[in-house]
């Protein structure tokens, strides 16, 4: 599976986190990885409101977003987020612009989650950089 996320936004996102410690470029990949992994999940229940709906197009309701942030304040760019949200679905599906953004916020909250916990565990390990294993161990203890 190719990875539609570019690792920089990813490894900005890691950074917020990590205050002092590095943050190693397997890190910043594994995590993207697993963010294109849960928005392809979300993309598809969201297909199926959209369907139960009678829509071919994804709105930002469809992902449980009321309101939509600005595409400013997002740190993920949108365009691999649209190709991330059609990875799973019908290609008879349209992704509207709001759902996208939804999408983008979603999963730059889940990547922060994420990538706190990381910097913890990275911490616990008595290490300075954020490391793959430290993304792979939370995935393992948390989901």
């Amino acid at each position: 599976m190719s990875v539609e996320l570019p690792f920089a936004p990813v490894d900005t996102l890691i950074r917020r986190n990590a205050g002092e410690l590095r943050v190693s470029a397997d890190a910043a990949e594994e995590l993207a990885r697993r963010i294109q992994l849960h928005g392809a999940r979300l993309a598809e229940d969201a297909a199926e409101h959209a369907t139960a709906d009678g829509r071919k197009t994804l709105m930002a309701e469809d992902f449980g977003v009321e309101q939509v942030v600005s595409r400013d304040a997002l740190e993920l760019p949108i365009a691999p987020i649209d190709r991330i949200a059609r990875l799973d679905i019908d290609d008879q599906y349209r992704v509207s612009m709001e759902a996208r953004i939804a999408l983008a916020d979603i999963l730059e909250d889940y990547a922060n989650n994420i990538a706190s916990a990381a910097t913890k565990l990275a911490h616990h390990a008595d290490r300075r950089t954020v490391q793959a294993e430290d993304i792979e161990t939370y995935f393992s203890l948390f989901e």
